[in-house]
């Protein structure tokens, strides 16, 4: 007997969304960062096993949108919910619960739900998280409520039984090998992504973008030349910095993550644009990615 399905996540911004995909796979394939809004499209991750194949989702972080950017990223969230087998709630057990209570109300679930109670790690108080694990499973009844770290993955072996339980049977949808239905290119613009909301703070991650304008596979290295996209003038010089200082190091640091990504060499060119307006654009969305 062969389960597969869809498993998807939602939840707030900054959850542990991500960071839990990456856990369950054991890859890096998603980017993650301590700043809201990392994520933002929905991205599959594939886990395969003899006896099944769980096609995991994830989301960007549930919020009011603001920009047209932002109801793209939503719209990521609504066909997510329509295919889903299985749905997993996540949550930052040190945040109130009134935030994941407006999110399930909003969601309207009708599939088996886990609810994740995400960063029980910190906690030292273990009376505190048995408490609030006991208020959570009050409040959600229909749901399979459970405490985990997916930085330590702390309880997360208990969540591929459950899900197999909620899986119906049908055949692989991917060949056994797929981590994800993403083109290697789709990476790495995330990638180089990642180190600018490492590098760089307050707006400066939140208005850029980052688009592959070529990708050359040679025989011992790979050739990647990138856009990165701004709102102002006043962005791009602080991108690149005094005497292109920072720019220099943003390539530096998004190269060794491609590197480890592609195991192989990479040449990375990157170059900074000024398009006004682009989360707002259709056109530059589309361009960019944001079908």
């Amino acid at each position: 007997m062969h389960k597969a399905g869809f498993v998807n996540i939602f939840g707030s911004p900054n959850a542990g969304k991500s960071t839990l995909l990456n856990a369950l796979l054991g890859e890096h394939l998603v980017i993650t960062s301590p700043k809201v809004q990392t994520t933002r499209h929905r991205i599959l991750g594939i886990l395969t096993d003899a006896d099944y194949q769980i096609v995991f989702s994830d989301t960007p972080g549930i919020i009011e949108p603001k920009y047209e950017l932002h109801k793209k990223m939503m719209l990521q969230v609504k066909s997510a919910l329509e295919d889903a087998d299985v749905a997993i709630l996540m949550h930052d057990i040190t945040q109130p619960i009134g935030g994941i209570e407006a999110i399930a109300a909003g969601l309207k679930l009708k599939v088996p739900t886990i609810l994740l109670l995400n960063k029980s790690d910190l906690l030292s108080d273990k009376k505190e998280v048995t408490e609030k694990l006991k208020e959570y499973k009050q409040k959600f009844p229909k749901y399979l409520v459970q405490t985990i770290s997916a930085v330590t993955k702390s309880n997360l072996d208990k969540l591929v039984p459950f899900i197999l339980k909620s899986l119906p049977e049908a055949p692989r949808f991917y060949p056994e090998d797929s981590m994800s239905d993403r083109p290697t290119r789709f990476f790495v613009s995330e990638l180089i992504r990642e180190q600018i909301y490492d590098l760089y703070k307050e707006e400066i991650p939140y208005h850029s973008a980052v688009m592959i304008q070529s990708y050359e596979e040679k025989i011992n290295i790979h050739v990647i030349k990138a856009d990165i996209i701004v709102t102002r003038e006043t962005q791009k010089v602080i991108l690149i910095g005094k005497g292109g200082l920072l720019i220099k190091q943003l390539g530096i640091a998004a190269r060794k993550k491609i590197e480890d990504f592609v195991g192989a060499k990479v040449h990375l060119e990157l170059f900074v644009k000024v398009r006004p307006k682009w989360r707002d654009t259709e056109n530059y969305l589309k361009e960019y990615g944001y079908n």
